[in-house]
């Protein structure tokens, strides 16, 4: 064994007497052990909000979405898309028509987003888990029913259960301006509301409707807003995608799901990183600590300094025990901390310990989602760290070496 890792591991492990330096010693692995486990809790938490919310962001967008380059509609009915419906790799083709309307329910007003969408919309079975009252049906017995964002039941205060008040749904009348009565200058159309789902803020606006419907509200009977695509699973998306665009023409806009909300991505990673950020400074005040320890501790170990000396030992052994009693008091706490890190978001993960405080519809319990990566850089963070405080404390072991000799 190396003479400064076996003298080091001496002064940190030794079981017979028991130094206030030994007790600063431990006060500072329990910061890096408490910053370690802290960093590891907090990312694999956050780690669970962003796959909550990008699950429940992948429910309700498709994996490929194709809109006109200008201009707000297309026609579907061409060759291309007609071939494009036929792929067996699809799971869904989605027409939909989009454009905002005025809600109005009882007395009050909303204005909002009507989504029409084509029967390939249900199938995808993860819609049930984005509502929070009443069910996802679109059509049933022949009648048309539409699925309400929260915001427009909160505004509204709609109940999914009374079908004898239904939605009021207001559009503007194509090609009519300043008539006598103001109401002939919209559609009107009524529909009762099946159930409400709750998503994000930027979904929550929307009323989902049949595409049938929006196409009578709306009189456009053939063109729509956009095709949304979902593939089966395995499927190469960027292959795809980038398939689509080279065939499809300039014409049209072809995006995937990071492409669709560039903002929620860019959003969650720089959360993610912030919080690192933050974190990572109190685990730098922690690590530091680690410098008065070893600065006592050289103090305190004067005479053994002069004497090794003596015997021959180089600055550079001299420097080494310090540098690595440092490291190892940091590497001891970040391996303890990552540890107990790692077996309370299990136990979270798998009992729930911790409770949002509220009763929601998706989550009751803080999200936990465990990444290899995260160990990784935590780990790979505090070495880095403890390098520069453990040098910084070793450089003062040897400073004035020359007059501690002189002493003895």
């Amino acid at each position: 064994m190396n003479t400064s890792v076996y003298i080091a591991k001496r002064y940190l492990f030794s079981g017979k007497k028991m130094h206030v330096i030994n007790i600063i010693s431990g006060i500072s692995m329990l910061g890096v052990l408490i910053g370690s486990a802290a960093l590891i809790i907090i990312l694999s938490v956050f780690n669970g909000f962003e796959k909550v919310i990008l699950s429940l962001y992948s429910n309700f967008t498709p994996e490929i979405k194709i809109e006109a380059h200008l201009g707000k509609t297309f026609d579907p009915n061409t060759p291309y898309f007609n071939k494009l419906h036929t792929d067996t790799r699809l799971i869904s083709y989605t027409q939909v028509l989009q454009e905002k309307v005025l809600i109005k329910y009882g007395d009050r007003t909303f204005l909002g987003t009507i989504k029409g969408v084509s029967d390939d919309f249900l199938k995808n079975k993860q819609l049930d888990s984005t509502v929070s009252n009443g069910s996802f049906t679109l059509k049933s017995n022949g009648q048309m029913f539409a699925v309400v964002g929260a915001t427009i039941q909160a505004n509204l205060g709609i109940n999914v259960h009374d079908s004898l008040s239904p939605l009021q749904i207001f559009s503007p009348r194509r090609g009519v301006v300043n008539s006598a009565n103001p109401l002939n200058e919209f559609v009107v159309r009524p529909i009762n509301a099946s159930g409400v789902f709750a998503i994000q803020q930027e979904f929550d606006d929307i009323l989902v409707t049949p595409i049938e419907f929006a196409r009578e509200l709306l009189d456009q009977p053939k063109e729509v807003s956009s095709i949304e695509l979902t593939y089966k699973r395995g499927t190469n998306l960027t292959w795809i995608q980038n398939k689509i665009k080279d065939e499809i023409g300039n014409k049209f806009t072809v995006k995937n799901r990071k492409e669709q909300n560039t903002e929620l991505y860019k959003t969650l990673n720089y959360e993610r990183w912030s919080i690192f950020m933050i974190l990572t400074f109190v685990l730098i005040i922690a690590i530091f600590n680690i410098i008065g320890s070893l600065t006592m501790l050289v103090i305190d170990k004067r005479k053994d300094i002069a004497i090794l000396s003596s015997l021959g030992a180089n600055k550079q052994t001299i420097q080494g025990i310090f540098f690595f009693e440092g490291m190892m008091i940091s590497l001891v706490g970040c391996v303890v901390g990552i540890l107990l890190g790692l077996g309370f978001c299990l136990l979270q993960q798998h009992y729930g310990l911790i409770k949002m405080g509220a009763q929601m519809s998706v989550i009751d319990a803080y999200p936990i989602d465990i990444d290899i990566a995260n160990f990784g850089l935590v780990f790979l963070t505090v070495t880095v760290i403890s390098v520069i405080a453990a040098g910084i404390s070793a450089r003062l072991s040897i400073k004035g070496l020359d007059e501690i000799k002189q002493d003895l």
